[in-house]
Parts: structure tokens; sequence; C-alpha cells
């Protein structure tokens, strides 16, 4: 994958779609000046080049030197974004309310005043109508300054009734700060250490979350309100393993925008969220049945005007719905089938690599990992997982030990009994380091490092014992990490029956699915 350049404008400059584009030559051209014209010879330079290189960058520039570059990327900077306002402003509540807002100062400062009330007043009808009460906030202010510096007699009972309005608006506002605050911070804590890794870290988190949630929320009506709400019980049930928990507060956070789906346009991105988060509970608890449906719903929807309105939407889409349908192949066995996912998700993420964040990279990279591992391609599933090992470990660290016990599993299945012992240590130390040792972990270190040493009249014998013994921790809430991230009974299973790891976890998912 492609490094991300660093430079801004760069970036910004290659995220245009053609039309964009064009409308900003468009736009150049109503507002020329001297200026602009150096703007449109650095805009060109930077459209043609495929990274960015400054020396090279000079080469074709004609009439600006390099003092003048830094003030020259800085107004075509602003001028983008003007640019891309104008046309984006259709397809979004706040820029249109922010419009309104503007126009309510300006005429205000004429001394227009009823003027400014007029279009306060319809600003603030559409905020309400569309769930933006942030947006309340400012044009209530202005109101309220206007009602306080000049006599408009605008109606009777104004002051009562701005007072009362700000109240409310101040008091939603609150809750939903404190709620969102709240979300934010569990999320925080999942993407730092993933699930939860004892009864002690399951218990603090949930004694902050206690601590930390508003008063008589569970009353609290509002769509943000109870969308962050929801969020935060969702992580909460997610970094404790709670799935059933998580399966509920995800479908209540998807239910909010089927009581008023004029939202998924406004607030996609937790639509999409909420939907990731709803398929992922299905497959955690295994709901089949369940989990198509909500991937049918979701394939459709990425078909949608909505999913594909601009680059956020297209790339969060493609991800959560890449990341839902590997994880179909990992649940039913098909990890052969998945496999052919894995050529076109590759060229995606190259395409979309300015938009990607490390930790999406990261999940997907093991995702697929698994995939070539259920395959039998031990090489392959070995590759990505060292895209994962080399890097940055300060995101997951749940996964980063995972991808290590996964690659340590991979060489013995691949028989590389020399390198075998140095893992076993290498890995217990980086998991003991990070904390992260749980019994089934440390029992299947054990197994490995001793297995070498089994004769193999005995390994039988000593599966089926190991097998047995893993199985105790099938339904302790604080070991189930370990069937999440790799499914350690199917795999003896395959061992001691002697089949293909695919077939086992397929012929579980076809007994599951007739019940």
């Amino acid at each position: 994958m492609p490094n991300r350049s660093t430079d801004i404008l760069f970036q910004l400059v290659h995220s245009l779609e053609k039309a964009e584009k064009r409308n900003f030559k468009l736009y150049i051209k109503r507002n020329s000046g001297n200026t602009d014209l150096k703007i449109i010879e650095l805009f060109d330079a930077l459209d043609k080049l495929e990274e960015y290189d400054e020396k090279f960058l000079f080469k074709k520039l004609h009439s600006i030197k390099k003092p003048q570059l830094a003030n020259v990327k800085s107004h075509l900077y602003k001028q983008l974004l003007a640019s891309l306002r104008l046309i984006k402003i259709a397809d979004s509540i706040d820029l249109q309310l922010h419009e309104q807002l503007d126009y309510a100062k300006i005429l205000y400062n004429k001394g227009l005043y009823y003027q400014s009330l007029k279009i306060l007043e319809k600003a603030k009808e559409l905020a309400i109508a569309n769930n933006q009460d942030s947006l309340l906030i400012p044009v209530i202010s202005l109101e309220k300054k206007i009602e306080t510096l000049h006599i408009t007699r605008s109606m009777e009972n104004r002051a009562e009734q701005l007072s009362n309005e700000a109240e409310e608006i101040y008091r939603k506002r609150r809750n939903i700060t404190r709620l969102s605050n709240l979300a934010l911070k569990m999320y925080s804590w999942y993407i730092k250490y993933g699930h939860a890794r004892n009864e002690k870290d399951g218990a603090a988190v949930k004694h902050f979350f206690i601590t930390s949630l508003p008063a008589g929320a569970q009353n609290f009506m509002g769509f943000y309100e109870r969308l962050y709400l929801y969020q935060s019980y969702c992580w909460l049930a997610f970094i404790r393993q709670d799935f059933l928990q998580y399966y509920r507060y995800t479908q209540k956070w998807v239910n909010l925008f089927m009581e008023q789906p004029f939202m998924i346009g406004i607030e996609t991105g937790h639509y999409i969220k909420g939907m990731h988060n709803l398929m992922n509970a299905h497959f955690d608890l295994r709901n089949y049945q369940k989990f198509d449906e909500t991937l049918k719903e979701f394939i459709l929807f990425s078909k949608s005007e909505i999913a594909q309105q601009h680059d956020n939407n297209r790339v969060q889409t493609f991800i959560y719905l890449v990341s839902a349908k590997i994880n179909k192949h990992i649940s039913t066995g098909t990890f052969k089938k998945g496999l052919e996912l894995v050529p076109d998700t590759e060229k995606k993420l190259a395409q979309f690599s300015l938009y990607l964040d490390r930790h999406r990279i990261l999940v997907l990279n093991y995702k697929i990992a698994t995939l070539y591992f259920g395959a039998g391609d031990y090489s392959t599933c070995i590759d990505y997982l060292h895209r994962i090992i080399n890097g940055v470990d300060d995101l997951r660290s749940d996964l980063q030990c995972y991808s290590r016990l996964l690659h340590l599993i991979a060489h013995y299945e691949l028989g590389n009994t020399m390198i075998i012992e140095s893992l076993v240590k290498s890995v217990y130390r980086y998991m003991a380091k990070m904390d992260n040792l749980s019994m089934i972990e440390t029992e299947v270190l054990k197994f490995l490092e001793r297995s070498f040493f089994i004769p193999v009249n005995k390994m039988q014998p000593q599966l089926n014992l190991f097998l047995k013994k893993i199985k105790h921790y099938e339904f302790n809430r604080f070991e189930t990490r370990a069937f999440a991230y790799l499914d350690i009974v199917s795999w003896l299973e395959s061992k001691v029956k002697n089949e293909p790891l695919q077939k086992v976890i397929h012929d579980k998912y076809l007994k599951s699915s007739r019940r």
C-alpha cells in the first residue's frame, strides 16, 4: 500500500472528483486575479503528481518562485475549500444552517433587525426539524442579543419564550456533551486495549461507566441523547464481552435511524457504524440468519445515493462491508471462497489510502490473515501477520497479541520446528508485558512448546486431553477473547479429526443452521 503524503494541500487536491475540479476552475475564473493565475498553475502541477515531491514540483512551476510557494499553497487551499463549500452546501444541514446564521448576522449589522429575526426563525425551524440542537445555541444567542439591545416588539412574552428555549437547549446540550464524552472515552479504551482482559479490567470499566453516566439518562428522549447513550452501553458490553447486551444496544442504535429515516442522510457515519456493530453482534452470537438479513440490508445501502454521496461515506461503507463479508466466511468456514475478496480489497485499500486510519488497516490485515490460515495457506497468513507485528503496536494490544499467537501457530502448522521454541518464548514475553495472558493462551503456549517432544504415537491422546481442557474455558466470559480472535477449539478439533479446519467449522455451521 502506498504511503500517504503528509502534505495537506496535495491530499486535498487528490481527493477531488472530476466535477469538483471543474467547479474549482469555474469558481476561480469568476473571481480571477493575478494571484489566482498562480494557484491554477500550482493546482494543475499538484494534480499531475502521483506523490508529493517538492523538488520535482518546482520543475513544473514557471511563475512561482521558492519564497512564494508557501503563500500560494495557503491561498490555493483556502480557495479550494471555498469552492467546495458552494457545491456541497445542499448536501449538509450544518452548512445550510451556518449560511442562514451568516445572513442573519449581515442583516443585523446593517440594522435590519426584523429581517434578521425572520432569517433566524427559519433557521430555528430547520434546526429543530433535523435534531440540530447544537446550532440552535448561536441562533437563540443572536435572537437574545437583538431583543436585548433593540425594542423590536416582534411578539408578546418574547423575553420569557427565548429564556425558556435557551434553558431547554442548554440542558439538552449538557446531556449530549456528557454522553458523547462517555461514548468517546469507552470507544477510546477499546481502541487502545481491545476487550477486557480479566475481571479486574471489566470491573474498572463498569465502575467508570456508572460514575460517568448522567443521572436519569435512561429517560432522555432527544435523538442525540439516545444515540450517545446507546453507543456508551454498546461499548461497555463489547469491552466486557457481554455479547447479548452488545446486540441489544446496537439494535437500539440502528432502530433510532429506523424511527427517523431522514437522520440517515444527516448522520450517515453514525448509521454506518451502527450497522457495522449490529453485524458484529450477530457474528459474535452466531446469529447466522440475522447476520445474513442485516448484511443484505447493508449491501443495499452501499448502493444508495447516500452511501455514494462523498468519499467519507464511500470509504466507511467499503471498510465495514468487506469486514462483514470476511466475517461471514470465517463463521461459515468458507475460507477459500473468502479469499476471492482479497484482490479487490487490496486494490480498494490502495485507492483509499489517503482516508484510512491505522486501526481499520490493522483489523483488515488480521481478518485476511485469518482467511489464509483457515484455507491452509500458512505462508501467506504469516505475510499478513508481519504487517501487524512489524508495525507500530500502540493500538489494540489484544489484536497485537493474537497476531503473534496466530503467527506462532502458522509456523507450527508449517512444521518449522527450529524456531518454535524461540517463538513461544517471544510470544509469552510479549503477552506477559501487555498483561494479556489468559489461561487459554498460557495453555496453548505450553502445549505448542512441548508438542515437538511428544512421540507421534502419543500425539492423538494428548490432543484429545488438550481439547477437553480448553473446552472448559469456553463459557468463561473473560476467556472468550481467544475464541473471538482465533477459533482454537475448532483448530484443535481439526487436528484430532485430521480434517481441514474449514471443514470442521463449515460442518458446525450446517448443523447450527438446521436447528
